[in-house]
């Protein structure tokens, strides 16, 4: 990852005026409403999430490149045909635009929807929709669950070039490895793809933010300059001085 947010930068600072009309990374998130997923959980996902936004170190990370903000979509699935957009494609560049989504993510209220599990139609949403972002850094689909996939095509054979994919599973304390492996070895996809675990739904805040701060990390800017024979490119973990 870091490697790749190094050459998207180098390449658009080349450019001069062209950095601002960048988007630094399009980060889609979707969210489990299957039928284990009960009123009162749906409700603790979506301010869960509205409130990890609006933690202090999560906005920070979200506008540390003003010039290349970060493009966020939020959807709902659960059944091989039920997926829904709860906040569409929207650029994070400002206080009123972060609290914009965090009022269409509290205003949202369930619709009916099949109650299997369908993850492969759920990655597939996602990366439909992150598709629709060709220009942004880097593209990553944040796929959150309480259970393993149940209906419909196969999760590990859906194709999603281009895209990393992490995950939140969210578990009772003895059934968290579980989940977490599963997740692993059938959901994560591309570089540096990581699973957090959330215990429970009433965990999902502090899971998430977690999560996205780790998602949105980006590599210091001041005093940035081109690789070349006296200052080879970082090595992983290597600040840039």
């Amino acid at each position: 990852m870091l490697r790749l947010i190094l050459g998207a930068l180098l390449s658009l600072l080349s450019c001069g005026p062209l950095l601002a009309e960048q988007c630094r990374e399009a980060l889609a998130l979707g969210l489990d409403v299957s039928g284990s997923v009960d009123a009162g959980e749906y409700r603790m996902q979506l301010e869960g999430l509205a409130a990890a936004l609006d933690n202090a170190q999560v906005r920070e990370a979200l506008f540390a490149l003003p010039g290349a903000p970060v493009r966020l979509m939020v959807y709902e699935w659960s059944g091989p045909d039920d997926q829904r957009v709860l906040a569409p494609w929207s650029e994070i560049d400002s206080d009123a635009a972060l609290a914009a989504l965090q009022a269409r993510l509290r205003g949202a209220r369930r619709q009916a929807m099949d109650p299997s599990t369908a993850i492969a139609p759920a990655l597939r949403f996602g990366a439909t929709a992150l598709a629709q972002q060709p220009e942004c850094w880097r593209r990553v689909l944040d796929l959150s669950g309480d259970g393993r996939h149940n209906t419909g095509p196969v999760p590990r054979q859906q194709d999603l070039p281009g895209i990393t994919v992490n995950g939140l599973v969210i578990a009772r304390a003895d059934r968290i490895a579980e989940l977490s492996a599963y997740y692993r070895a059938h959901v994560l996809r591309g570089p540096d793809a990581f699973v957090e675990s959330a215990f429970g739904f009433r965990d999902f805040e502090e899971a998430m933010v977690r999560k996205l701060l780790k998602e949105l990390a980006i590599l210091p800017l001041a005093g940035l300059e081109p690789p070349g024979p006296s200052r080879p490119l970082p090595q992983r973990g290597e600040r840039l001085r």
